[in-house]
């Protein structure tokens, strides 16, 4: 059975269920970021996901790459799935440019996040499921 590890329910917000990950945006209203998690109990590898899977995720990374890059009008996109801190297996898309306070470093220990506003957040989440 798959369960959400804590630590990514705190610092997230649910916006869907895609047919392999849980989509989840990143609270931090200075960056376009999502956390894709494959809903595969005891998932830590991308080797833990079958190879089906896998294809999968790596569909879901690219659609969430497609509609970021539009959405936030980003130079680039980062992707990465590192967890030291959670070892669920997740993995970042963040929309970066050189507007975001980190650019050009990592947004991994940067700062302290900014939560959106539940308005805002609710707004970006509608955006993001309708685009294509």
């Amino acid at each position: 059975m798959f369960d959400l590890h804590p630590r990514l329910a705190a610092d997230t917000a649910f916006v869907a269920d895609w047919a392999v990950s849980r989509v989840l945006l990143m609270d931090d209203a200075r960056y376009r970021w999502i956390v894709l998690v494959p809903r595969v109990a005891n998932a830590v590898e991308l080797h833990d996901l079958t190879q089906p899977d896998r294809a999968v995720l790596l569909d879901e990374i690219v659609k969430s790459s497609e509609r970021l890059k539009r959405l936030a009008v980003a130079t680039k996109i980062n992707v990465g799935a590192l967890g030291n801190l959670v070892p669920q297996l997740h993995v970042h898309v963040v929309a970066r440019s050189p507007r975001d306070p980190a650019w050009p470093g990592p947004v991994w220990g940067h700062s302290s996040a900014v939560p959106y506003e539940r308005p805002a957040r609710d707004a970006f989440i509608r955006e993001f499921l309708n685009a294509h």
